[in-house]
């Protein structure tokens, strides 16, 4: 037991800042029981690298096409259709965050991917039964009359091939980064360089699985077979899951360190109850700073930001304490560490909304340029192919695949020479380039919409009876726009995926995962939501005219890339200004100044 003092400032407390000085470094030191982290680095990545691949392979491949599939095999009207695809996809996303407080909390890394790999190979199977099998999905139109929906237990079995999936990416998505992140070592320069390499790497696996997916797998879904076009995803997560289990020998396996929110609730309810108490002046000398020798978190510098919560690690004359210097009720007094870690998830919330605002640039060059292509000229010079309108997207893949590679293999070390930052350039400077580039993208979009209506009206080259006339300007003068939006995600999207990895703690490393995917999510409904305010707003103001009708050319969707353009601009402004104020976790009292993980040590329990 310790004999207490409450918070003046005394001898009593200068003997006790002593003592807990001494308790913190003793705790810093790896117990001797435990066994030497043995990380495999490169040596492990064939096995993540290429569970990661396969996984995208299967579910991009099966996922990419639902709509044809529940309209054209299983009949659904297209609204029933819409709906079921969009709660599908905000399901899996949301779900990465229940799946990385399990992670974190309770299983660890290396027991969910397994879980939730084989999950989805499970979810993958069943949907493929649904299409082989002909009593699993209803007759196809014309074979029996009208066309009929799917029955209750149809129904009922094809949602729980999609619950299974639901699952599986719940899982995957927020573990896998961590988990091939976990295998470098953050101490040693080669780790530290190849941890760098592997954010770039694991971006590069998605957009090259996209890419498969819009073209050879849907494909052969469409204009082969459904079995055989679900089939193969379904093959390819089997080998992802072979993969994984093919390295279990030689992963580094941390361990969960039980709940870290409420680790973050405890923090919050004690500097509510502790609000009266007046800061120590020299907080990081006073604040209480027990560390236990089984926490698997780095220790992190004292910073001066927010500093109301560090009233919950003031030592006052109640508090109590364990033999071995832990608090008796840690809902009363937090440690130091503890009030820096929510510190760490406080300052990256600012961060994260401005994503929201970022993704809508990349939701608008996934859907309003599909219209665009639809009225277009799409065909092929010198051939009588028409390029289906969504295929274009591959552009933006394509763009995306060719500069990870150039930047990580020729511009990122000669930047590193300049610069001495092991990423070449800081994180967030990264995500603020990607923002100036998603601004020039939705400029050059309205400009590209300007022509191709001008062209549609003055010279068209076909009509269609839905959309309205065909615009004579090539199709590939889309190209420019989803060439940017390609290298603004390779700057900020990746960037993101990394900052998430390293400023949270580590027994929320899932869980900062999920940022990621939950910002998808946020952004797909923002946008809808702004989608649905101008239409409706333009379409009952007469003298304005609606500005996203059915027909392009009777709309103004330059209009509205330009509105895009503007809230973008008013996002990196926000952006640039909590980026100003940030401070990188272990950077102390810098400001918006990265710090190299060797500054950071933590002691990784391994299973």
């Amino acid at each position: 037991m310790y004999d207490m003092q409450p918070n003046t400032e005394s001898e009593g407390e200068k003997e006790l800042t002593t003592r807990n000085m001494e308790n913190g470094e003793k705790a810093a030191v790896t117990n001797s029981d435990e066994p030497e982290v043995k990380y495999s680095g490169i040596k492990a990545m064939p096995f993540v690298i290429g569970n990661e691949t396969f996984e995208k392979l299967g579910t991009l491949g099966t996922s990419s096409n639902l709509l044809v599939y529940f309209t054209t095999v299983f009949n659904m009207k297209s609204i029933t259709a819409t709906t079921v695809v969009n709660v599908f996809n905000g399901t899996t996303n949301f779900a990465t965050l229940l799946g990385a407080f399990l992670c974190d909390t309770y299983f660890g890394r290396y027991n969910t991917l397994g879980f939730a790999s084989v999950a989805s190979f499970l979810g993958m199977l069943v949907l493929t039964l649904t299409a082989a099998i002909a009593k699993l999905h209803p007759p196809h139109c014309g074979q029996s009359g009208p066309c009929s929906g799917p029955t209750s237990w149809q129904m009922a079995f094809l949602l729980s091939g999609l619950g299974l999936l639901v699952v599986g990416a719940g899982g995957i998505r927020p573990c896998n980064l961590a988990f091939g992140a976990d295998q470098f070592n953050p101490n040693s320069e080669s780790g530290k360089r190849g941890m760098s390499s592997f954010f770039n790497w694991y971006y590069f696996t998605f957009t090259f699985a996209m890419m498969v997916s819009l073209t050879i797998i849907v494909y052969v879904q469409s204009n082969v077979s459904w079995a055989w076009g679900l089939a193969i995803p379904a093959f390819l997560m089997f080998l992802s899951c072979a993969m994984f289990f093919l390295g279990s020998k030689i992963y580094v396996k941390v361990k969960p360190d039980g709940s870290p929110l409420t680790s973050a609730v405890r923090v919050l309810v004690a500097a509510a109850k502790k609000r009266r108490l007046k800061s120590p002046e020299q907080p990081w000398l006073s604040l209480y700073n027990h560390i236990p020798t089984s926490s698997i978190n780095s220790k992190i510098p004292y910073t001066d930001q927010l500093r109301v919560l560090d009233k919950a690690a003031i030592i006052t004359e109640g508090d109590t304490f364990n033999s071995d210097g832990s608090v008796a009720n840690p809902w009363k007094l937090c440690t130091m560490q503890e009030v820096e870690q929510v510190k760490c998830l406080v300052r990256v919330i600012p961060i994260w909304f401005s994503s929201l605002i970022f993704y809508i640039a990349i939701v608008q060059q996934q859907t309003s340029v599909v219209f665009q292509a639809l009225q277009s000229n799409r065909r092929l010079s010198g051939t009588r192919f028409d390029i289906p309108a969504a295929t274009y997207a591959v552009f933006t893949m394509l763009s995306l695949t060719l500069w990870i590679p150039l930047y990580d293999r020729v511009i990122l070390p000669k930047l590193r020479k300049i610069t001495g930052i092991e990423g070449g350039i800081t994180l967030l400077q990264k995500m603020a380039f990607g923002m100036m580039l998603a601004i020039l993208t939705m400029l050059v979009s309205a400009l590209v919409e300007v022509k191709r209506k001008s062209l549609a009206l003055s010279s068209p080259i076909g009509m269609d009876t839905r959309t309205g006339a065909i615009s004579s300007m090539s199709a590939f003068w889309l190209i420019p726009q989803l060439t940017l939006i390609g290298l603004a995600e390779a700057f900020t999207v990746i960037a993101q995926v990394e900052f998430y990895y390293k400023q949270f703690p580590e027994n929320m490393r899932s869980i900062g995962g999920s940022f990621l995917f939950v910002g998808f999510a946020g952004s797909n409904y923002l946008n809808g939501l702004l989608v649905s305010i101008v239409h409706h707003t333009t379409s009952r103001n007469g003298s304005m005219g609606d500005w996203l009708p059915e027909d392009l050319n009777k709309g103004k969707l330059d209009y509205f890339y330009y509105l895009v353009a503007g809230l973008e601009f008013i996002n990196l402004v926000y952006f640039v200004l909590v980026a100003r104020w940030f401070k990188y976790k272990g950077s102390g009292g810098t400001v918006a100044s990265e710090v190299g993980l060797e500054n950071m040590q933590s002691e990784d329990r391994l299973v």
